[in-house]
């Protein structure tokens, strides 16, 4: 029986298709768009339509999977509530021919929010077809519909390459902005491991993370960067010698603004340990230029220092410098230079000279020399004899010929030379006594110096204490009763030369009791000798 009831149906199929076949164009509304030509003919109606209820959404997403997926994940235009609540043939109707235009879309007047991807930025600006192309769509059943608006997605990428190269995790919009690439706007390096503080702000990002290569395309390094310490990207000027920890003497704003404190900065790890006097000089006052990694001259102290000597030592000997005479843990004003070096100098110091000031010497004017100076007495003393005394009795004023170093007051002359033999008190006088001075009121006051034209006379350098008693022709000529120069008695006077001679008692008697003193015309005591009393009476009462 079902084997007949099978045979009967196919019957009644050929026999309805054999009817309608004549009656095409009575039953088909239209031919049908060239992309469903394949589904012409009466067998494959049912396909689409379902009888008795027209076109089904359902076998259009049957056939349309791609549109079902895009629904399915709420993705694009057909997924929105107010277009999910239509039917398919409510916009896309066909049998209206092979070229009929099945999507009506006006770019115009299309609002893009409605896609589920509301254009911004940049994006407002291109054309439609920058973005909707089969390149930028993963699948290849919509990608193959060259004529599709369908099938992208939202992501940056999958549009835009990765320049990044898969080395940055997130949202490209995380940095991005739609207006354009570059400079990425919304990047806040606070949000990175390394904040950018002082001159970092301000340098160009290429400074640090460099533009190369990568996959044979240029590739800007971002992550992965090393930077725990500050030679991770610049260069250790100083070689390791301070260490890693920049910070200690350098802040951010500026290599050059440096916090270097001698409180906290060990010098000793430089080639200059500092030491004493050095260690309390502010650090500009040799770092002039304001960066502490300029090399600094400290060969020799005129590198730093003004050259005071003005190159008296330097012209002598080129490698000498200050620390032969001075150091560091005392002031410049001060010396080491000690008199067993001064031996070694053109002048050895003997006698007065051991005790004399170097600055007597070598401070001439305020300003200190110490080359060419002279060596005779006359280079530093002043020459008072000069005018004074014959240049045959000290040749080229060289004081050594009457004077020692020991003492200036001690006198080597041979007073022999200038025909005066010194004898007597004269041999033990000293030569201010007759030389500094004189009879005269003016030269005692200014103690003129008296070489010159000086005479053998006693009244030369003596006073006449007889008040030219025994003046003859204007002169007293004290040898006619002294010789001894000694006690300075009248050995050669003889009583009775005069016109008293002495007899008798006379003769024992004092010279004192006949021979008073009597004040003179300045009040002054004078002894008379020259009485004129010859008789008794004159004398005795």
């Amino acid at each position: 029986m079902k084997r007949h009831a099978h045979i009967f149906e196919l019957l009644i199929t050929i026999l309805m298709v054999c009817c309608l076949l004549p009656a095409r164009g009575q039953v088909s509304p239209g031919d049908l768009h060239a992309s469903h030509a394949r589904y012409e003919g009466l067998s494959n109606c049912t396909k689409c339509h379902t009888v008795g209820k027209g076109v089904s959404d359902a076998k259009c997403l049957d056939c349309h999977k791609e549109m079902q997926a895009l629904r399915n994940g709420n993705r694009g235009y057909h997924a929105q509530p107010n277009v999910r609540q239509k039917t398919c043939v409510s916009c896309h109707s066909d049998h209206h021919g092979r070229n009929f235009q099945m999507v009506k879309f006006d770019q115009k007047s299309f609002n893009h929010d409605q896609a589920g991807y509301r254009l911004e930025g940049a994006h407002r600006k291109i054309d439609c077809k920058e973005c909707h192309k089969p390149a930028f769509i993963r699948n290849k059943a919509i990608a193959a519909r060259r004529d599709t608006w369908l099938g992208l997605e939202t992501s940056c990428l999958s549009c835009h390459q990765d320049t990044h190269q898969g080395t940055l995790k997130g949202n490209c919009l995380d940095c991005h902005s739609m207006e354009k690439f570059k400079p990425a706007e919304r990047f806040e390096h606070e949000s990175a491991k390394f904040k950018l503080r002082g001159a970092h702000i301000k340098t160009d990002c290429k400074e640090c993370h460099k533009v190369g290569q990568r996959n044979g395309k240029p590739f800007q390094q971002f992550n992965g960067l090393a930077f725990n310490t500050c030679s991770s990207c610049h260069k250790d000027v100083h070689e390791g010698k301070f260490g890693q920890n920049c910070t200690k003497c350098h802040n951010e704003k500026s290599f050059k603004s440096v916090k270097i404190e001698t409180s906290s900065f060990n010098h000793d790890v430089t080639r200059y340990p500092l030491e004493g006097m050095h260690e309390g000089v502010e650090c500009r006052k040799c770092h002039k230029t304001g960066s502490y990694t300029a090399p600094v001259k400290f060969g020799l102290c005129r590198d730093c220092h003004t050259d005071y000597h003005k190159g008296e030592f330097v012209n002598s000997k080129p490698s000498s410098d200050c620390k032969e005479c001075h150091t560091l843990k005392q002031p410049f004003t001060q010396t080491t230079y000690s008199l067993d070096k001064h031996e070694t100098s053109a002048f050895p110091l003997r006698g007065a000279h051991v005790a004399t000031a170097c600055n007597d010497c070598h401070l001439k004017q305020g300003q200190w020399t110490f080359r060419n100076i002279g060596t005779s007495c006359v280079a530093c003393h002043q020459d008072i004899h000069a005018g004074k005394i014959s240049s045959k009795y000290y040749p080229a004023s060289d004081c050594r010929t009457c004077h020692t170093q020991e003492n200036w007051a001690s006198i080597n002359f041979d007073h022999v030379r200038t025909g005066y033999t010194l004898e007597g008190r004269h041999a033990s006088a000293s030569c201010r006594d007759c030389h500094f001075g004189g009879t005269s009121v003016k030269a005692q006051v200014k103690k003129e110096q008296r070489f010159s034209g000086l005479t053998s006379e006693c009244r030369e350098c003596h006073a006449d204490v007889h008040n030219r008693q025994f003046e003859k022709n204007g002169q007293t000529t004290c040898k006619t009763c002294h010789t001894d120069t000694k006690a300075w008695k009248a050995d050669k006077f003889n009583h009775d030369s005069t016109a008293f001679p002495l007899d008798g008692q006379h003769a024992k008697a004092a010279c004192i009791a006949c021979h008073k003193p009597q004040a003179d015309a300045q009040g002054r005591p004078v002894i008379i000798y020259k009485t004129k009393k010859t008789q008794c009476i004159d004398c005795h009462s």
